[in-house]
């Protein structure tokens, strides 16, 4: 089954720092899957996994424990025309008043201009009383895209100073940088940057597909609900990652959380204390699938490590399946995880980088 470019383009509506190429589910599902056949992700992050689901008319279901991942992954399985996202941006800001409250500081004042950060605040506010249909989540995922980003000499993408566009810059080290190089906030139309972006990720629309995401713990085998699978396709969160909220803090503030970056880890997150906790936390997840699988169900899992973890990602992922209702058949090399990523060079992240990565492929035992 051919797909056509511009059905992928609404993979795109917003970077995540750590993600894998939409290619790599597809391959799994193009030719193996069957009408009817549901397939899940319990670490669903940008939502790749439900996505390539959509555009083979697959339904899923997806799992993660951060709300940007959740908001994500759910407007790539909504609905929604050009016009109708722009039209409800248009109407929210029609209903702005005078005055909007906003967060106070140095960061803030350089970050954004004056009326785009009441203009942002007030989106912020009405997305957070009601995310209900297809036209606002898809909003929503588009002005997390374009809340931080370089800017550009053509027409604004972004809405902000300039910024890394994949992961939020930390307050003290921005406000230094756009201090010394005296750079000001673009004072950007909102509304035409909505309908910028929007005509690029909905210029043409997967058919729907019945999906659910939820926001949750996937270590609860309860998440699943009642539904059956006979896919999954996941990419856990490495051993020793665990900058997924601080990396994507402006973000969540739009979602709802602080106006500054949190490093207190959440509490669905996964146990970092020891690779042995963090395998059997991963056994649990795999656990859970397997009582919700078809008889005949995959796990296709892609997994590596990190730089600063002294620890081999083949013998964690093979720990983690052992007693879990999974039989690994396969474990190949998927590649550098650094090979082709496209990162902002505005600012240096600084963060643990990837190892190698591995595909395990798994049936039930």
């Amino acid at each position: 089954m051919h797909i056509e470019e511009p059905l992928k383009a609404l993979n795109a509506i917003c970077p995540y720092y750590t993600m894998f190429p939409l290619d790599f589910p597809l391959r799994v599902l193009q030719g193996r899957a069957r009408k009817g056949d549901w397939v899940v992700d319990p670490f669903c992050g940008r939502g790749t996994t439900n996505f390539a689901a959509r555009l083979l008319g697959l339904s899923s279901f997806g799992v993660d424990s951060s709300p940007v991942a959740v908001a994500l992954t759910q407007a790539k399985l909504a609905d929604a025309r050009v016009s109708d996202v722009v039209r409800t941006a248009k109407g929210i800001l029609d209903s702005m008043p005078s005055r909007v409250a906003v967060p106070n500081g140095d960061f803030w004042e350089r970050a954004y201009e004056p009326a785009v950060l009441r203009q942002i605040c007030w989106l912020r506010k009405d997305l957070l009383r009601d995310c209900s249909s297809d036209s606002r989540l898809l909003l929503r995922a588009i002005l997390l895209g374009a809340l931080h980003g370089p800017r550009t000499k053509l027409a604004a993408s972004h809405l902000s100073n300039q910024c890394p566009r994949t992961f939020a810059p930390k307050p003290d080290y921005a406000v230094r940088f756009w201090r010394k190089r005296r750079m000001k906030p673009p004072a950007v139309n909102v509304v035409e940057v909505v309908r910028t972006r929007a005509r690029r990720y909905l210029s043409q629309r997967p058919a729907y597909t019945p999906a659910h995401v939820v926001l949750g713990d996937s270590r609860a085998a309860k998440v699943f609900e009642s539904r059956q699978f006979r896919w999954a396709i996941t990419s856990p969160p490495y051993y020793g990652m665990r900058t997924y909220i601080p990396d994507q803090w402006l973000r969540n503030w739009f979602l709802g959380g602080p106006a500054h970056v949190t490093y207190k880890p959440p509490a669905r997150e996964l146990d970092h204390a020891s690779a042995d906790a963090f395998a059997d936390d991963l056994r649990k997840v795999w656990m859970g699938i397997a009582a919700s699988a078809a008889i005949d169900a995959r796990l296709v899992i892609r997994f590596g490590g990190i730089a600063d973890r002294d620890v081999d990602p083949v013998t964690l992922l093979k720990s983690s399946l052992s007693d879990s209702g999974w039989r690994l058949t396969t474990a190949v090399s998927a590649g550098d995880a650094n090979a082709g990523r496209r990162q902002a060079t505005q600012f240096v992240h600084g963060g643990p980088a990837p190892k190698e990565e591995y595909d395990f492929y798994a049936v039930l035992a």
